[in-house]
C-alpha cells in the first residue's frame, strides 16, 4: 500500500530528502538534525549495549545521502525509509561482531618446539601473546576487518561492500589498525629480553 504524505512534517522531509538528492548540505544537515533523535532509538532498539552507536549513525546518513535519490514518497513514508536504512546498518553491524574469530585463535597457534636450538629469529612462543594482547587492544570491528581481510583473504572491494564504506577507506581503515598493533607490539618487545624492539 502506498504510503501518503499529507501532513505537514512529511512533506517537510520529503523536500528535504529531495533536496539532498541534488547534493543540498543545508538540506541534509536539516534531515540531520530533525531525525537523529528517532535514528539512534533505531540503532538502540536492535542493539541496547552498541559503543559505537554514533558511527553507526554517521554510516547510516552516509547511506541515506547517497541513496536520497532512491526514495520513492509513493512507496514508504520518510521516516520508515531511513529507519529501515539504520535497522539494516545496525542488523550488519551485529553480523559483523559475531563472526567466529576461530580462525584468528588459530593462525596465532603455531607450534612451538621447546628447544631453544629449534627456534627461529623470531620467538613464537613469546611473541604470540603480544601480538594476541596487540590485536585484542583494537577496536571489536577493527579486529574482525583484519581477520577478514588478512587471514579470511577477503577483498578490499568485497570489504567495502560488507561495511559499507569506499575502498579506499577500508585500506585507511586496515592500514591504521595493522600500524597500531605494529606499535602495540614493538611496545610489548622493549621490556623482553631476546625479543628485537
Amino acid at each position: 500500500m502506498l504510503a501518503k504524505s499529507s501532513s505537514a512534517p512529511i512533506r517537510h522531509l520529503i523536500e528535504l530528502l529531495e533536496r539532498s538528492s541534488r547534493g543540498d548540505h543545508r538540506a541534509f544537515a536539516e534531515l540531520h538534525a530533525l531525525t537523529r533523535g528517532k535514528m539512534r532509538k533505531t540503532i538502540l532498539s536492535i542493539n541496547p549495549a552498541c559503543n559505537d552507536c554514533e558511527d553507526l549513525l554517521q554510516e547510516g546518513y552516509v547511506k541515506i545521502w547517497r541513496n536520497a535519490a532512491n526514495f520513492d514518497p509513493r512507496r514508504a513514508s520518510p521516516m520508515t525509509w531511513m529507519i529501515a536504512i539504520m535497522r539494516n546498518s545496525a542488523i550488519d553491524a551485529l553480523r559483523i561482531r559475531k563472526l567466529v574469530t576461530s580462525q584468528l585463535d588459530e593462525a596465532f597457534d603455531i607450534p612451538c618446539s621447546q628447544d631453544p636450538a629449534e627456534w627461529s629469529d623470531l620467538d613464537y612462543h613469546l611473541a604470540r601473546p603480544i601480538a594476541w594482547e596487540a590485536l585484542n587492544a583494537l577496536p571489536e570491528e577493527r579486529r574482525t576487518l583484519i581477520e577478514l581481510a588478512y587471514i579470511a583473504g577477503e577483498s578490499r572491494l568485497a570489504l567495502s561492500r560488507r561495511f559499507g564504506v569506499p575502498v579506499g577507506t577500508i585500506k585507511t581503515w586496515l592500514r591504521r589498525a595493522m600500524e597500531s598493533a605494529r606499535v602495540q607490539c614493538l611496545a610489548a618487545t622493549q621490556d623482553i629480553e631476546g625479543l628485537p624492539a
